[in-house]
């Protein structure tokens, strides 16, 4: 797996970079999915009513969170499905190397769940000797890499038909250099369903759970969730906590939602129920924390738990789409990754508030309406509050601060760049100045507005 330790999001976004082309259509792509969603929000007459009563239905769980998962387990365990608790990402790895070693299965059939990737299950169970297989196409393409995913629902969206080719030939042994998409998925089809025929064991994750009746929804576009799950002997589904619906009714809210923001499609494929296990299957939920406690108890980020993991913000993040998903050194990338990452840990994902312009766009396009920019700027005030901004953003703050609090110190500074800028460009256009790096600096203006403005007030 791709080791991101000790890099920051300026650094990585600078390695992605280095191809533009692929950059250009990276950004490209990403927008196509965006206008996507945008044809198909106004297609429907009712879409910011649906956002409004999504939001509201969202914030009714969040204030009532500790019943409705009471509810959930004792409806869930009326069904026969098994339920576990895990209070971080460690306990629930355990929970679920548990189960396999109970039933002496060393190797497993996995859907996509970005809990699983925000708890490194695949690391931890290989370590244990584990086999995991990865069914979604997209995660298995990065597994054969050995890469984390970029998306959330794009999981290899930052590679090319040929990259895919040269990583089947390479692991599956297909024709060197047939990029034909449809040649590349019957041969990704033909591998994965002997893992599907043989796996004891499948693990999905949930996009949503419901109080009311102890089921859950998984919904996918290439039905591999059900694959693993209809053929295993056991199935775990990992969920956070917050994935909680109150009652079935609204389920249908959020599938209205979700698919129309990720894709623009009006509903995933497959939107499969699990409510009991089938005769001779052990079913299990595992119910996972891993800081989503300490998120709610935050006044200023715990909208952030609404998300439904539809990824629209993705799409639409300027700075996401040229920057690419790896560059963002967490499990969930983009803006709302930016607001989620920080609470787990202000330390080691300081940087990541930061990598946004602030313009708002992913909060308009967020389907439960988060007010993710806004969060990005105070989480920004609180990261440089406890300490954990970068020593040159402190310094350049405080300078600053001092320059605009004194209007002579201010125009005297402007003066000074405009001559530079025009005299002697060379001390700031150069690779030490990281504005320069990616622009060209501004033809300065033969005045200041404050010049201008005191010619012509009269």
């Amino acid at each position: 797996m791709t080791n991101y330790a000790d890099k920051d999001h300026a650094s990585l976004a600078e390695k992605f970079n280095v191809d533009e082309p692929r950059v250009n259509w990276h950004d490209e792509t990403l927008w196509w999915v965006r206008v996507k969603r945008d044809k198909a929000s106004k297609s429907l007459p009712e879409w910011e009513l649906l956002r409004e009563t999504a939001s509201q239905i969202k914030n009714n769980v969040l204030s009532n969170l500790s019943e409705y998962l009471i509810q959930f387990e004792e409806e869930a365990t009326r069904n026969g499905i098994t339920v576990h608790w895990a209070a971080d990402a460690k306990e629930h790895n355990e929970i679920v190397h548990s189960l396999l070693q109970k039933h002496g299965i060393t190797k497993m059939v996995k859907s996509k769940s970005m809990l699983t990737e925000e708890c490194h299950l695949n690391e931890y169970l290989q370590q244990q000797g584990i086999e995991v297989i990865d069914t979604d196409l997209g995660e298995r393409i990065v597994q054969m890499r050995k890469e984390p995913p970029s998306h959330i629902v794009l999981p290899a969206i930052h590679l090319k038909k040929q990259d895919v080719s040269d990583t089947f030939h390479e692991h599956l042994h297909t024709e060197k250099g047939n990029y034909d998409p449809q040649f590349l998925t019957h041969a990704a089809r033909l591998h994965l369903r002997e893992k599907f025929l043989t796996g004891k064991l499948a693990l999905t994750g949930v996009n949503f759970a419901i109080a009311e009746t102890g089921e859950f929804v998984v919904c996918t576009n290439e039905g591999n969730a059900d694959m693993g799950a209809h053929l295993a002997d056991i199935h775990i589904a990992c969920m956070g906590i917050e994935k909680l619906l109150p009652q079935r009714k609204h389920l249908s809210v959020f599938l209205r939602l979700l698919a129309r923001s990720a894709t623009g499609q009006p509903i995933t494929t497959y939107s499969s129920h699990f409510k009991k296990p089938r005769k001779g299957q052990e079913m299990h939920v595992v119910l996972v924390d891993n800081g989503r406690s300490i998120q709610l108890g935050r006044k200023d980020f715990r909208n952030s738990l609404k998300c439904i993991r539809c990824a629209a913000c993705f799409n639409t993040c300027p700075v996401y789409r040229r920057s690419g998903g790896h560059s963002y050194h967490t499990a969930v990338a983009g803006p709302i990754g930016s607001i989620l990452a920080p609470n787990i840990d202000m330390k080691q994902y300081a940087d990541l508030p930061f990598a946004s312009t602030l313009c708002g766009s992913c909060s308009n396009v967020c389907p439960v309406k988060i007010d993710i920019h806004d969060q990005l700027y105070k989480w920004r005030q609180v990261l440089m509050k406890e300490g954990y901004g970068s020593t040159v953003k402190k310094m350049g703050m405080k300078g600053m601060t001092f320059t605009l609090s004194h209007p002579g110190v201010y125009h005297f500074a402007g003066n000074a760049g405009r001559w530079v800028l025009r005299n002697t460009s060379f001390i700031v256009n150069n690779k030490l100045n990281p504005w320069y790096k990616q622009r060209d600096m501004p033809k300065p203006p033969e005045e200041s507005f404050g010049e201008w403005y005191k010619k012509n007030r009269k």
